[in-house]
């Protein structure tokens, strides 16, 4: 039984669901899978921005408390809205191939052919992310940007309408939808009971094993910047020939401050077989145990790593001043 948030992102969300459950009845063909939809606070607060809401489990806390209760065996998430320390008791069991982590710019019809540079003079761009607010508002001073809430086809809807010149979206929600004409960042997360033996061996067949590393870097970053919804900060991943490659930033609200560095790990060693439970297999509030131990740690260490060599450059002050003036507004 699999439960998914079906309120805000009505389709989007049955999509990532169904996908996770196919791949889950492929590998096991005698199982029977039940979906079932509900409704968190991030779906219902639509009228306020993300990053004013105060709450860091927005849309997780209905469906981590199904979880708990044994209603649902297993929850479908975006992986970056699962916060980077989840509640006593659960895990993530699987993270899966990730799809296009990039942003997607979509104009409105009247603005086809233009780019974000070639676009009037106050034009409006609607984004639900500080980040990506942040990010335009220093390339693009001419622009202004404004929140957009919503599932895909409201917040299209309001493009359609002409209360945005453009909006700012991810990408592989819109292929998942089969959306690309239109063109938690890409990655699905399935957070299980952490003693659930039973349901970690099923779910753990579908760690992806380069996503899950890369995944790993990443929150042990966000976690240790204490990032969330609140400040501008970006992080991306890259794997080659056995190297993980973090580049991590943070900028202020409006751009005009920003901090960015890139770091490399050893990733890809001999496999090593670790006997036995571990008091503690987590990290960063994942469970892989088909996954060689000495990788994550590498990959966890990396972002420790990477965010410790920010605070160091003064990206604290940057990120303090981020919150005050958030929480001001």
């Amino acid at each position: 039984m699999s439960g998914h948030r079906d309120a805000a992102a009505p389709a989007l969300a049955r999509i990532q669901t169904e996908s996770v459950v196919a791949m889950l009845k492929a590998l096991n063909p005698g199982l029977q899978f039940e979906i079932i939809a509900m409704t968190t606070t991030g779906d219902k607060i639509l009228d306020t921005a993300l990053s004013k809401i105060g709450e860091k489990s927005l849309f997780t806390k209905e469906l981590e408390h199904a979880l708990k209760m044994n209603v649902v065996d297993l929850v479908v998430h975006s992986l970056k809205d699962l916060p980077t320390v989840l509640p006593p008791g659960l895990t993530i069991g699987a993270i899966c191939k990730r799809e296009n982590p990039c942003d997607a710019v979509v104009f409105h019809s009247k603005f086809v052919g233009k780019t974000l540079e070639t676009l009037p003079e106050r034009s409006v761009v609607g984004t639900s992310s500080l980040r990506r607010a942040a990010q335009l508002q220093r390339k693009y001073p001419h622009l202004e940007f404004k929140s957009i809430r919503g599932n895909l086809n409201t917040r299209l809807q309001k493009l359609d309408e002409q209360q945005f010149s453009a909006i700012i979206l991810a990408a592989a929600g819109l292929q998942r939808m089969g959306w690309q004409h239109r063109v938690g960042q890409g990655a699905l997360g399935v957070e299980v009971r952490a003693k659930d033996q039973g349901i970690l061996d099923l779910v753990g067949a579908l760690h992806d094993p380069e996503t899950l590393l890369c995944c790993m870097a990443e929150r042990a970053f966000l976690r240790h910047l204490e990032g969330g919804c609140s400040v501008p900060v970006a992080v991306h991943t890259a794997i080659k020939d056995g190297q993980l490659y973090l580049t991590g930033g943070v900028w202020s609200l409006d751009g005009a401050d920003s901090m960015q560095e890139t770091m490399q790990a050893t990733i890809h060693g001999p496999a090593q077989h670790e006997e036995g439970p571990e008091d503690d297999p987590q990290l960063v509030g994942i469970t892989a145990r088909n996954i060689p131990r000495v990788a994550q740690l590498a990959a966890e260490n990396l972002g420790i790593s990477l965010a410790n060599l920010l605070l160091h450059k003064g990206a604290k002050n940057i990120l303090d001043i981020a919150r005050q003036l958030n929480d001001a507004h």
